[in-house]
């Protein structure tokens, strides 16, 4: 059984609900599967770019989409 938890003030929280009987003793070794990058300041000025919005003066480019694909 494979488990996903979430480190937080030093307790494991599981991110899913976990299928063992309350107080269970178990024993496993942490491996931490990904990180956070949106704390960095070059993922943080990415993000802050991408929620900017920007009148193009078409109101509807979903309509004109295919036009321009190959």
């Amino acid at each position: 059984m494979t488990i996903r938890a979430i480190s937080e003030n030093g307790v494991f929280r599981p991110v899913d609900k976990v299928d063992l009987p309350d107080k269970s003793q178990v024993l496993f070794e942490p491996r931490v599967v990904g990180t956070d990058n949106t704390k960095t300041p070059a993922m943080a000025k990415i993000y802050e770019i991408l929620s900017r919005t920007y009148e193009t003066g078409q109101p509807d480019l979903a309509q004109r989409h295919d036009k321009h694909q190959p």
